[in-house]
């Protein structure tokens, strides 16, 4: 049955995924977009699909512009943010606006329009550097940057608005997303499309810290699936749960992946560890297992070959 969604953040890497297996699927989507981070080219990739797509040049943190988008719509994926942990420490009140104020109107326009569920972008950040095997989710949060912080914050909204204004939301974890699309030259890019396209280039890639720092990389398609299950899981409301695969890979042997992938032996360089980094971060899984019946269905190096193949042909 077609139904009418929302996306915020559509123009951005995993925001204009979901739209478009959305858009596959027959349904409405209404982009929500202000392109602070948003691409052009993820728009006009989505308009491609010839789908029933509708672009909204709107911010999160203008509530009054919510209130049009979010009338008749089933469920709001909301994906807008203001990402990357250095840059919250660098701007910290640019990223509270983004992600904590403008979570919370994106909150309060749903309850008010009739929206049924919001899906939350949360983020493994909350957990900052806390001891332990893998997180779960029943460990004290610890951020140690301000966009785990804020991250935090809207979390703790979006179970208020279920306890408190009977809407249903859903946060989910991430845990290191990439794929095909993610931005590999912003200053704040994340590790796998910067190191792509630099050992494509034949340039070493930069590891900030001594490379045995690990994380639980999750492919683009393994987090639309856990999105698509989250916002009809009857189960799922009021909770938090992590998203990822529930495995490691340090940055050391990500590199050797990739010079197997690429069938090069480019040596990385290093520069000293970056404020606010977390060194480990591995997801216990189970809570999404049994609430959205959630398993990852590309694995992580079958993700990677994928995504450098992207880079290759882009």
């Amino acid at each position: 049955m077609k139904k009418t969604y929302v996306v915020t953040g559509g123009a951005g890497f995993i925001g204009s995924h979901i739209a478009e297996r959305l858009l596959r699927q027959g349904h409405t989507v209404r982009v929500v977009d202000n392109m602070l981070t948003g691409k052009p080219e993820h728009l006009e990739h989505l308009k491609r699909l010839n789908g029933d797509l509708a672009v909204h040049a709107v911010s999160i943190t203008d509530l009054a512009a919510l209130y049009d988008v979010f009338t008749g719509a089933e469920v709001v994926f909301h994906q807008a943010a203001l990402p990357s942990v250095p840059r919250s420490v660098a701007e910290p009140l640019e990223t509270h606006a983004h992600c904590v104020t403008g979570t919370l109107h994106v909150l309060k326009a749903a309850g008010e329009c009739g929206v049924r569920r919001v899906v939350y972008a949360a983020s493994s950040s909350a957990y900052g550097d806390v001891e332990g095997d893998s997180k779960v989710e029943t460990m004290p949060p610890a951020p140690i940057s301000p966009y785990g912080a804020a991250k935090l914050a809207a979390e703790y909204y979006c179970q208020v608005w279920h306890h408190v204004y009977q809407l249903e939301t859903v946060c989910l974890r991430y845990f290191n997303v990439f794929g095909a699309r993610q931005d590999p030259n912003s200053e704040y890019a994340a590790v796998i499309p910067k190191f792509i396209t630099r050992m494509l280039a034949d340039q070493r890639p930069t590891i900030f810290g001594d490379g045995s720092q690990s994380r639980d990389f999750t492919y683009i398609d393994n987090v639309v699936h856990g999105n698509l299950l989250a916002a009809d899981a009857p189960e799922a409301s009021g909770q938090v749960m992590n998203l990822a695969t529930g495995g490691s890979v340090s940055l050391l042997a990500l590199v050797q992946k990739l010079n197997a992938i690429l069938g090069t032996h480019i040596e990385p360089e290093f520069a000293p560890a970056r404020a606010g980094d977390i060194l480990h971060s591995q997801a216990d899984i189970h809570k999404a297992q049994e609430l959205l019946d959630f398993a990852p269905i590309v694995s992580f190096d079958e993700g990677l070959a994928r995504t450098v193949a992207a880079y290759q042909q882009a």
